[in-house]
């Protein structure tokens, strides 16, 4: 029997701290997503890459599902979604849905932490929506990320939420396949599975959540082990530490054929999570004790030393255009490149420039974070480039990004990948778009927190993270927070957050 399947997607991760919205503009372009698509632009640009709607475009050919392609946009992290583009995305989505005609399914390609201008739990809001516009019978099944901040309200409304396991997220299309396999299941089925949604009571910092480490590694492999056919999917959230909302906050969702069956793979994963919260720690350099440890380490390796320049991580909502890391390469002599920064007017002033011609700029430094600044300095025009990427890592999965006008500014024996658009520095191409071979340097500073392993990890002897000023700091404690739920601890092990005027509980 045919399947009719509705697909769309609406991804954005909310820094409600960064200092940039997600205007419209942002998600027709897609920054380090593909470019808005609809109708059957989703089928044709979606295929072949690591998204999720890919892998469920790939799953509902094989099964000969009769697909009814709406919309799919994303853009890049920063702070909150503007209202004018949250509500003509999913209007569009849901007039989409309402236009379809009789649907057995829907398969949603979501993030999980949205968080708009006047909506603040974007993926909540809207799937009530979808579920009000296709009725009680229809399934609908979510694929979605690890930092997914999920609500009681995205559980009710959906039949199935499915997240990815690994971090760096080399398995986006994966888990959009598994989210339409449950909604196969599903449709067969023809009633929902039992649920068990779990919160855990404390805030866990992104740049100690590789899942090629521990405890992340051991908790994703308990969480695939707790999956059977009693309990056909489970997922473990780590959520994104960063949104200002009492839904913030890691979560555990399971799925049984009973309730007791849902409940024992939650609890398991759980208890685990619990158990490793002492574990969620690591070191960290101010930004010249981090340059000159590499440059100690580099006198001896046969790799690059990587830098993680974290607090200024795109993919968490900054606009990679801090200097701190790059006045300390350049004030401790070091060698190496940096990317990207991320400065249009940086960018178009080498362009008229023209390669091997001097540009004295201020470069950066202009989202007014406290501590940092624009670099004045003369730099070298290198190299010039159209911003055409093909990122052919395990990351990207060989998608097409257009990073616009593009150059590398050199000072010293310090080599910077200048932007117009903002993606995450994850692929070595990024480096090599702009004539600069990241495996030829002494030191890479990378402004990322843990994405760029996926293609880093392989070239670099040793991989150090620094804590240059930035809107995403290391720990979550740092933040200024006012709406979190009461008694969620900010940090493992940390304090317990209470609104001002409130009395802790002990008291």
């Amino acid at each position: 029997m045919t399947r009719r399947v509705a697909l769309a997607g609406f991804l954005h991760e909310t820094n409600t701290f960064a200092p940039t919205r997600a205007q419209m503009s942002d998600f027709v372009q897609g920054g380090g997503y593909m470019p808005m698509a609809r109708g059957a632009d989703v089928l044709t640009r979606g295929r072949g890459i690591n998204l999720g709607i890919g892998g469920a475009v790939d799953h509902g050919a094989s099964e000969g599902w009769d697909m009814v392609p709406i919309l799919w946009a994303g853009a890049i992290p920063s702070a909150h979604v503007a209202s004018d583009a949250y509500d003509s995305i999913t209007d569009e989505i849901i007039a989409g849905l309402r236009a379809a005609g009789p649907l057995d399914g829907v398969f949603l390609d979501l993030h999980g932490a949205m968080v708009a201008e006047h909506v603040e739990d974007g993926e909540g809001d809207f799937l009530i929506r979808v579920r009000e516009a296709v009725g009680p019978d229809v399934r609908i099944a979510c694929a979605l990320d690890l930092h997914g901040n999920i609500t009681q309200e995205m559980v009710d409304a959906a039949d199935v939420l499915v997240g990815f396991r690994t971090y760096p997220h080399v398995d986006m299309a994966e888990t959009g396949r598994r989210a339409a396999v449950q909604l196969d299941l599903l449709m067969d089925r023809g009633v929902p599975t039992a649920k068990a949604f779990r919160r855990l009571p404390f805030l866990i910092p992104i740049a100690w959540q590789s899942t090629r480490a521990e405890p992340a590694r051991g908790i994703y492999d308990l969480v695939a082990e707790c999956e059977s056919a009693a309990a056909p999917s489970t997922s473990f959230f780590f959520g994104f530490p960063a949104a200002d909302f009492p839904g913030c906050g890691p979560t555990v969702i399971c799925y049984g054929d009973t309730q007791d069956a849902a409940n024992a793979a939650a609890d398991r994963i759980q208890a685990a999570v619990l158990a490793a919260e002492t574990e969620f720690a690591g070191q960290t350099f101010d930004p010249d004790a981090g340059v000159r440890e590499a440059m100690r380490l580099a006198q001896t390796a046969t790799r690059p030393i990587v830098i993680a320049d974290t607090q200024d991580n795109p993919g968490a909502g900054g606009d990679s255009n801090t200097t701190g890391m790059l006045r300390a390469m350049v004030a401790n002599r070091a060698s190496g490149a940096l990317g990207n920064m991320v400065d249009p007017k940086a960018a178009a002033a080498a362009h008229k420039a023209g390669e091997g011609a001097e540009v004295e700029i201020a470069l950066g430094g202009f989202s007014n974070i406290p501590g940092d600044a624009p670099f004045q300095a003369t730099f070298i025009v290198e190299t010039l480039s159209d911003g055409q990427c093909h990122a052919t890592g395990p990351f990207y999965g060989g998608a097409h990004l257009n990073l616009g006008p593009s150059a590398c500014l050199r000072i010293g024996d310090v080599r910077v990948v200048v932007t117009s658009h903002k993606a995450q520095m994850a692929d070595q191409q990024m480096y090599r778009m702009v004539g600069i071979d990241p495996t030829e340097q002494a030191i890479l500073v990378n402004k990322s927190s843990v994405h760029f392993r996926a293609d880093f990890d392989t070239i670099a002897e040793t991989i150090l993270t620094c804590t240059a000023p930035g809107p995403m700091p290391v720990s979550p404690a740092s933040l200024p927070f006012t709406r979190l739920a009461p008694g969620m601890r900010l940090e493992p092990l940390g304090r317990a957050f209470q609104p001002k005027g409130t009395t802790p509980a002990h008291a």
